[in-house]
């Protein structure tokens, strides 16, 4: 039994939020569903598909406590459409679900509470809060570069390592590496590594304030607190790669570029290269210009682009989609590149400070 009343608009956003969270197809029906809890004037929705789970709460009239599952799918359409401002729902012992909003009026069959899984906690876990508008940037800047397979599942999420006085997030998938860091305080030391897949979800609940987020980490979870939505996640078990040990210490060429200007470049030595017409990016960095140029079998391409360089020439072959996603990234109007050799990896830097590195792996080049 139960029986509400509450604000349309603030439904339908909090339905959004959770939805993100729902399993779209499982072998248990309760999961399909989103778990709808009445009590102390306070509605509380919660989505949850046994990796994930999303929690949110908003103020209500409630007129009898309780608490049912409804399909989701189904419920966030009733209460998208509805067009009153105000939205009333109760439910009996049968499970059926009454939906009042103005004229309209459905009755929809629920799902028991008791069948949906209880969330996982983390307890006393330790705690750090990150500010909304850096956590996101630092994320968004580095998850291109997870793992997309399971060959080793731990690089299917990104390292987050919290020390005293800084974050630092990390992702690798074996051809290239992203690497954000941000001033932040934590009480301790932690290392644990978030799942890509619940990182994307994150995203999409992140605006770009600057109100702190809290990040509450045990050993197998980590709950990020969003205002009146949170967010728990599985964390993924595993050896991390030993980054700094990837990361090149010396460099004999640095070039300096527009990050625009040299994405052009590439986007139009690429018109070559498809899924089909797979081709690397012959690159030459050398006085002043970087040179590209490309042969499929439609054809051959070359375009360049002015720099700065310093140190000797070299000529190096890349994917030209890891080196686009480096750029696009960088967040930047100019990139630093440091090269130590054709076949080493070549960093991509801020001009000043150390933000951000990406790395991008060379391709053997065939000799023409």
């Amino acid at each position: 039994m139960m029986n509400f009343t509450c604000s349309t608009a603030s439904l339908n956003q909090a339905i959004a939020r959770v939805s993100l969270a729902v399993s779209p197809k499982s072998t248990l029906p309760a999961l399909e569903g989103i778990l709808v809890t009445a009590k102390n004037n306070t509605l509380t929705l919660v989505g949850y598909n046994l990796e994930l789970g999303i929690t949110a709460t908003l103020p209500a009239q409630v007129q009898e406590e309780g608490s049912i599952a409804i399909p989701a799918k189904l419920f966030s359409e009733i209460v998208r459409k509805t067009v009153s401002d105000e939205i009333s729902i109760s439910c009996d012992q049968r499970l059926l679900v009454e939906i009042k909003g103005g004229v309209s009026e459905f009755t929809i069959l629920g799902i028991s509470s008791m069948d949906f899984p209880e969330l996982p906690t983390v307890g006393d876990g330790e705690s750090v809060s990150i500010p909304e508008n850096k956590l996101r940037s630092m994320v968004d800047q580095t998850l291109f570069a997870v793992a997309q397979n399971d060959a080793k599942p731990v690089h299917t999420g990104c390292l987050f390592l919290l020390e005293e006085q800084q974050a630092t997030v990390v992702a690798v998938d074996g051809f290239r590496l992203a690497l954000r860091r941000e001033a932040a305080q934590s009480p301790k030391t932690m290392r644990f590594v978030v799942p890509g897949r619940s990182l994307n979800e994150l995203l999409k609940l992140l605006g770009e304030e600057e109100t702190p987020v809290d990040l509450q980490v045990s050993k197998k979870h980590i709950l990020f607190t969003i205002g009146e939505t949170s967010l728990i996640s599985r964390l993924l078990e595993g050896e991390f790669l030993d980054y700094n040990a990837a990361i090149p210490k010396d460099c004999s060429t640095t070039v300096k570029v527009s990050t625009r200007g040299l994405a052009s470049s590439i986007e139009r030595t690429s018109l070559l290269i498809s899924d089909r017409l797979k081709s690397p990016l012959r690159v030459v960095f050398e006085d002043g210009l970087v040179k590209m140029s490309c042969s499929t079998t439609i054809g051959k391409a070359y375009d360049e682009c002015q720099c700065e360089t310093g140190g000797p020439r070299v000529e190096m072959g890349f994917n030209n989609r890891y080196l686009m996603d480096a750029l696009k990234n960088s967040d930047v109007d100019m990139v630093k590149l440091e090269i130590s050799g054709p076949l080493s990896p070549m960093k991509v830097l801020p001009l000043e400070g150390d933000s951000f590195l990406f790395l991008v792996l060379p391709m053997k080049l065939k000799n023409e």
